[in-house]
């Protein structure tokens, strides 16, 4: 028999699954999977998104911990800092649920 996933754990899987739960930051977590390290301007042109629209997605995504940030100079860069999220994200995607 499985083991029941305890208070504790569940909150922590579903703390992960809210914050990547939005496509553009679906496609944030992607693109820095493919990619060690990326600044803002270069995620807001590659995945055709407003500057300030990307910026609050990375910065939700750095506050909870999933993406991490240097600046260099003038421009801030980011990475992923959670390294199993794409992973998770991989899973979802290998399910293939029919939800419409």
């Amino acid at each position: 028999m499985e083991e029941q996933l305890d208070n504790e754990r569940v909150e922590k899987i579903a703390f992960v699954l809210k914050t990547v739960a939005h496509p553009m930051r679906v496609g944030i977590i992607d693109l820095l999977n493919r990619n060690e390290k990326m600044s803002v301007n270069d995620i807001t042109v590659y995945l055709g998104l407003e500057q300030s629209l990307t910026s609050h997605h990375l910065a939700n995504l750095k506050m909870k911990g999933v993406l991490g940030s240097k600046r260099n100079g003038k421009n801030i860069f980011y990475f992923l800092k959670m390294k199993e999220v794409p992973q998770i994200i991989k899973i979802l995607e290998d399910v293939k649920v029919n939800v419409f």
